[in-house]
């Protein structure tokens, strides 16, 4: 497959990821008039009746999305270790998100270790890809990246009424990087059959 054909996959991939966690969230809440930003986390929805279809299968598709990106990302990323174990980690992120709606709370403590795995693992990506941004010459962008990570882990320690809000500022900073990541992919693959990310050095 030539390299602009996959970039384009990686990068659609990347965009649609979290569009459609973030639609199958927002209906599965709009099912859901018990739920409280302030009083559940994100994962009570996929324990009842009504929203647990649209909850679970969002993030199982979104999390299959996700890894699919990060293979996709190896590629302009070759070269550099941090690259490759950036894109390693964040597709082992998407296969974390996928087990979150493999097994829902109703399923017992596997639930939370996949949970915590996923978020942990997620915080990790982003600093291993920003730092391999910056390495490649992608200063702005990694460093975003990077400072995204920080912000994705700090959000935990603050005093939250819920958890559900630590767990969408985390995902909406990393989507806002997967995001921005993807569009790159999508307009470099525009241009000819190359790499928009840099080449590796020495």
């Amino acid at each position: 497959m030539k390299s602009g054909t996959l970039l384009r996959l990686a990068g659609l991939c990347g965009v649609v990821a979290p569009a459609l966690a973030f639609s199958m969230i927002a209906l599965a809440i709009s099912r859901s008039p018990w739920f409280s930003w302030t009083g559940n986390a994100l994962s009570d929805l996929g324990a009842e009746e009504r929203s647990a279809p649209l909850f679970n299968s969002g993030l199982i598709a979104a999390g299959a999305l996700v890894t699919s990106f990060a293979f996709g990302l190896r590629f302009p990323l070759r070269g550099r270790a941090l690259g490759n174990a950036g894109a390693i980690v964040l597709a082992l992120t998407g296969a974390a998100l996928c087990a979150v709606g493999i097994f829902p709370e109703t399923v017992g403590d596997i639930h939370f270790y996949v949970s915590v795995a996923f978020f942990a693992l997620l915080v990790i990506s982003l600093w291993l890809l920003g730092a391999a941004l910056v390495q490649l010459g992608e200063r702005r962008l990694g460093s975003l990246i990077a400072i995204a990570g920080v912000l994705a882990g700090i959000v935990w320690v603050f005093p939250w009424p819920a958890v559900a809000i630590p767990e969408a500022i985390a995902a909406l900073v990393a989507s806002a990087c997967c995001v921005a990541l993807s569009v790159k992919l999508l307009l470099g693959a525009k241009v000819g059959d190359r790499f928009p990310l840099g080449e590796p050095k020495g």
